[in-house]
This record gives structure tokens, sequence and C-alpha cells, in this order.
């Protein structure tokens, strides 16, 4: 078991209850990251499915939960003979923290009727960067739980020179040695710096909602994650985010809609 395994882990404690610890170690400066968030609802509603998979989970971020312990209620709401539908809350205090919506089915690897290819194409991985190592007071633990590889002109930010466009791209892969599964693919699709960074903008950019589904089960090894934006105004923005396999497949995509940094 990895690390992350222990951090996600949902252990059972009645019919409808898991009993969750989340986890310091992926936070963002305060918040846990909510694509960690998503993969601990999704230990626990994977765990209670007949179905081995979780391809489309829909999540809205009511309050930012600390870490420390939770629970993960579930209710099954119906199972068919090939996906199986259940409502999540996860809970801390008594207070509903984030509330999911999830489909579960199997995927067996079929080779697709049609695949388009990626719009962007990335640079080899040695003519990407890394972020600095955050200062240890900013309370950014996340980056020590992953690696990730960006495309330079989408970290332009860091300089001063934003492209003007949001957009985000890296290679991704954990720290700790472990092929990439649909509980690492909740994180890394999640994982990126908000888009609105590359437009110039700043600060904890707070998901209200976020929307994944998984599409084929990963290749070992990197994931390649594309980011992108189409609207920012009145406060909001929308992201989407593909994460491809090793091999070139898209396997799982994501849209989430933001609320614009706050310092």
């Amino acid at each position: 078991m990895t690390k992350f395994d222990e951090a996600t882990q949902a252990i059972r404690v009645d019919e409808n209850t898991y009993d969750v610890c989340l986890d310091p170690g992926y936070s963002i400066g305060g918040p846990l990251n909510g694509g960690y968030l998503m993969a601990v609802v999704l230990r626990a509603v994977v765990d209670d499915s007949p179905f081995e998979h979780p391809v489309s989970t829909t999540s809205q971020f009511h309050k930012s939960p600390a870490a420390g312990p939770a629970q993960v209620r579930v209710e099954r709401l119906k199972a068919g003979r090939t996906a199986a539908f259940t409502r999540a809350t996860l809970v801390q205090d008594g207070v509903a923290q984030i509330e999911s919506l999830v489909t579960t089915a199997t995927l067996h690897g079929a080779d697709p009727v049609y695949a388009a290819p990626s719009a962007h194409r990335m640079p080899p991985a040695e003519e990407c960067v890394k972020l600095p190592d955050p200062k240890p007071e900013s309370g950014m633990t996340l980056n020590a739980q992953m690696e990730l590889l960006f495309d330079p002109p989408t970290i332009g930010w860091l300089t001063g020179e934003p492209t003007g466009r949001p957009e985000a791209r890296a290679y991704f892969r954990m720290a700790e040695p472990q092929d990439p599964d649909p509980f690492v693919l909740a994180l890394a699709i999640d994982a990126l710096p908000p888009v609105v960074f590359s437009a110039g903008m700043r600060g904890w950019a707070p998901t209200v909602d976020l929307t994944w589904h998984l599409r084929a089960l990963p290749a070992p090894g990197p994931l390649t994650l594309i980011g992108s934006g189409r609207l920012i105004a009145d406060g909001w923005f929308d992201e989407d985010v593909e994460a491809w396999d090793a091999a070139g497949r898209l396997v799982a995509q994501s849209r989430q809609l933001a609320r614009v940094g706050r310092g």
C-alpha cells in the first residue's frame, strides 16, 4: 500500500458509513486539494458498488474540510446490469462538506471505435520545468506528493509573463512510485495550477463544482495533463482538463466551475 492509498483509505463502519482521515499532506496552503478529496470519496463509493470503476463523478464543494477525521456517507440510488448510481456525502463534525453523484461501471480496456488526437503536443520532458519548491510556511504540502513538469509558456505567470490565455500543461506522476489508477486520476485532474494564473490572475481559486469522467484504465507511466478555459467573467471561470496516459490514450477528462483567485 502506497502513502496515497493510505491517505485515501475508507473503512466501512456500517451499511452506509465509512470512516476516513483527511491527510494534511494534500494541502494547497490551507485548504485540501479537491482532487484528493474526490479520491477519498470514491474509495468509499467503489467499495460499496458492485462495479469496479468510477466512470463519472460530479462533486459540489459546499465547504473546505480540514485535515483530520471525517466520514463518507453513501446512498446507492440504483444498480443495474452495467452501472450503479450512488450519492456520497463527505461529512465532518456533522456538517456536509462535499456532495457527489457517482456512476460506477466496469471498464474492460476495449479498443476505441474512435479516438480524437490531443489538441496540444507537449515538448519532451527534458524541455519542461518544475515549479520552485514552496516555502515551508506556505502550507503547500501537495507539491511533495507528486511530480509535475510544465510546458514552460504555461508557467510564465511565475516570472510576470503570463500568456494571457487560461491554460496549463504538464507531465504528472506520483512522487512515490505508483502506476496511475482511477483514484490517482481523480487527484491528477485537479493537480494543475488554476488556468487563470496564465491569464494573469493569482490567489486561491476555490472549486464550486467539478465533474470528471474516467474514459479508460491508464497504462503504467506518467500522465500528460492538458488544461484550458473558455470564459473568465463576473468572478467565475471554467477549467477543462484532459489526462492522457503514457500510451497516448485519453483516460480522463474534467470540467470545473471555480471562483477567480482570492488572495
